[in-house]
């Protein structure tokens, strides 16, 4: 149930005939008062309120519009993500659009419409619970090792399982997935919930570096071991020595490195281009690849028992599109963290935007849905972002389950509508049983029997 506090309403009106009739206009809610800046600023740190509606000339310029717009500057900057209506005349649309691009939620014009200024508080306090909802949900059921993944997705919840119960191991583990479906953020995961956290994480990308110089940055070399070797160097192994490699696109290691690397791993020693030394090196392993290493393997293009040795614990990331809820969960945290990079105030998704990132393919996964969040807040006029902001594709109509079981289709329904529901919604569990037409009671029954949680 939402708190009393999260409904808590702050106008800020000189007139006091018109402060009266907005007071008794919005009833339903609880509201406090003010008819100047300073009051306003008094009432806003004692309530906290979730939305202000404000008149913009307040005194000693109550025929100007200075004292409304420091006010809404100071809002903004005390309590950001309080939703802020800006009330104005008629015929004063310049400082209503000045008002929402300095970080006002909306503005309505005055007369207002008792009913219509009721709805537009009714949709900033949904904005509100759903972007603390939001926050809420990244902070709980995630332990530290693993806050940088987001995640509601049933595979992806038991993914994270499986990382936990394999970091105090000393198994290597393979990370399997597309390009963009966070291989790092699970690489880091498992190095932060090991015992080896307090020794570095060391990531080299094997496409990314030519294969004349690969050897040397993965096993390091000897000084004059090649033109230009003016000292000794480390590789990326021994630097690692105590905490964890991550060997990012291994299925790009050239063949020639496979039998060097193979024989690290059986002996856990390393010798450096142009040296003669064996050096122990006590490091873990872990491994990405978006390639199926099998096919390779037949193909002769992977050692069979390099691919044997690396894949003691091997994990299969699902891409972004298969993850029911996530793109919408994601895309609210990239909007709240590029918000504040850009300096944008206050920015919301409108409901087209959210449609079309739950329908799109996202073929990039995260890491292009990262890419077309911090576009759009670059981009967007005003504070709503549309699905034209984003720049994906309009939205496809799912392809159709061949199940005849019509158990298993309804309770996969149930389970994959609940699911979008609370992706929606930033898991508020009032507004996805509205969304879904059931109570909450209800809702809560059914995630029990369909294993949600």
């Amino acid at each position: 149930m939402t708190s009393e506090s999260t409904r808590s309403l702050l106008i800020v009106e000189d007139d006091p005939a018109l402060q009266k009739q907005i007071k008794w206009s919005v009833d339903r809610f609880e509201s406090v008062t003010a008819n100047d800046r300073e009051s306003a600023l008094v009432q806003l740190r004692r309530h906290a309120p979730a939305v202000v509606t404000m008149d913009l000339g307040l005194p000693p310029d109550a025929d100007g519009v200075s004292e409304g717009f420091r006010l809404l500057e100071q809002i903004i900057s005390v309590q950001p993500d309080t939703k802020v209506i800006v009330l104005t005349g008629q015929n004063d649309q310049a400082n209503a659009l000045r008002a929402v691009a300095l970080g006002a939620y909306d503005f309505f014009a005055k007369p207002f419409e008792p009913e219509l200024l009721n709805l537009t508080i009714e949709r900033a306090f949904r904005m509100f619970e759903l972007q603390k909802e939001n926050r809420r949900l990244q902070e709980m059921h995630q332990p530290d090792a693993l806050s940088g993944l987001i995640t509601r997705d049933p595979e992806m919840l038991r993914i994270c399982r499986t990382i936990e119960k394999v970091a105090n191991s000393t198994a290597t583990v393979m990370l399997l997935g597309e390009s963009g479906t966070g291989k790092e953020v699970l690489a880091r995961g498992l190095h932060q919930a090991s015992p080896r956290k307090s020794g570095k994480f060391v990531a080299i990308n094997c496409a990314a570096i030519p294969e004349n110089l690969l050897e040397s940055e993965l096993f390091g070399y000897e000084k004059g071991a090649f033109t230009g070797a003016a000292k000794m160097t480390l590789g990326k192994i021994e630097t690692a020595n105590g905490g964890t490699l991550m060997l990012d696109e291994i299925g790009d290691l050239p063949f020639t490195l496979q039998a060097k690397l193979l024989r690290f791993l059986q002996e856990r020693t390393i010798e450096r281009v142009g040296g003669r030394q064996e050096i122990p090196v006590d490091v873990r392993i872990v491994c990405a690849t978006h390639q199926d290493l099998k096919a390779l393997s037949k193909e002769g293009r992977f050692r069979e028992d390099l691919y044997y040795r690396l894949a003691e614990i091997v994990v299969n990331i699902p891409p972004l599109r298969a993850r029911k809820g996530d793109a919408a969960l994601l895309a609210y945290s990239f909007l709240r963290r590029f918000v504040q990079e850009q300096n944008r105030g206050t920015l919301n998704l409108n409901e087209g935007a959210v449609r079309a990132i739950e329908s799109y393919g996202w073929p990039g996964n995260i890491r292009e849905l990262e890419n077309c969040m911090r576009r759009a807040v670059i981009m967007a006029d005003g504070n709503q972002i549309s699905a034209e902001d984003i720049g994906i594709d309009q939205p496809t109509e799912d392809q159709m389950d061949d199940s005849l079981d019509l158990r298993a289709i309804r309770d996969n329904a149930e389970k994959n509508a609940i699911i979008a529901a609370l992706g929606r919604v930033n898991g508020n569990i009032a507004k996805a049983a509205e969304l879904l037409g059931v109570s909450r009671p209800t809702l809560y029954d059914l995630m029990h029997r369909l294993g949600l949680k």
